[in-house]
Order: structure tokens, then sequence, then C-alpha cells
């Protein structure tokens, strides 16, 4: 059965395409690429403009090219509320993103809104890195809880 996962962040141009790609990685070197649906979106439209939204932050894809982690150019979109339904795991950056997602999915009845770190056991936000300016900080924080996230999803197939 396909685990489908959606990663949230404000914009959708710095983190969750980040986490997007990292966790598309870390299956793929797992051999298990077909085995997952890997998703990102926004709890916002501020960076989608005449509904048409903006691409991965040039810095964010910059830390993802150092890592060699391939991604591919897309849109930001906006998450909407039948996200809940299709996903298994929606995950969130923060505080206000998981806040914002369970106002989108109308108070996540069957516990599916996660922070990303909390996979590594913590429950501290992966800093925005738009208002930081630290995308390496951001990337390793997201990189853990991705890695964190699969290992446990992975755990529970077993």
């Amino acid at each position: 059965m396909t685990k489908k996962i959606l990663f949230v962040c404000h914009g959708n141009i710095c983190r969750s395409p980040m986490a997007e790609f990292i966790t598309k990685k870390i299956v793929k070197d797992l051999g298990k690429e077909n085995e997952y649906e890997i998703a990102s979106a926004a709890t916002t439209e501020d960076a989608i403009i005449g509904g048409v939204g903006h691409d991965i932050d040039v810095r964010s894809q910059r830390v993802m090219n150092e890592h060699d982690i391939p991604f591919n150019h897309r849109h930001a979109r906006k998450m909407v509320k039948s996200d809940y339904g299709k996903y298994d795991y929606i995950v969130g950056m923060d505080e206000e993103n998981f806040f914002d997602m369970n106002h989108i999915s109308a108070g996540d009845p069957e516990r599916k809104e996660y922070k990303l770190l909390s996979f590594t056991g913590s429950m501290m936000d992966v800093d925005d890195p738009w208002y930081t300016g630290d995308f390496e900080v951001a990337y390793q924080d997201i990189y853990r809880g991705c890695e964190a996230l699969i290992n446990k999803i992975e755990k529970l197939d077993k």
C-alpha cells in the first residue's frame, strides 16, 4: 500500500519543498520510491500570485544542490481541505503551520498532523530560513526530521 506524505510550510517555497525532495531521496536510496507518494504545500497564498505559485526559493535550491538532493522545478500550492483525506501524514514545520493545517483540515479528527521534528523526539520548530537566512540549519533540521519519519513508517510497516 502506498504511503502518502504531505509536507507543509508557510509559503511552500523553502522548507516544505526541501522536505519533499529530501524524503524522495531517502526513500529512493532505500529502493522504496514506488511505495511512497510525497508532496508539499503551503498554509497561505503568500507565494502564489495571480493563481500561479512561485518555484522553490533559489537558496533552498542551492542548499539541496550542495547536498546532492535532486529536485524538480514546481509551483507552490496551498493546502486544501481535501488533502486531509488523501494523505496519511501531514507534516508541518513549525507551530504556526501546525495551527494553520489544523484550521484547514477542520480539526485533525484522524490525528494525521504532526510537526516534523516530533519524529526526532523534539517539539522544536524548523525555523523559517526565509526570515533567518540560514538555509543550512533548516536543511539539517529537515533532514533529521524526514529521516526519523521514514524510519518510523518503515518500522510500522514490518
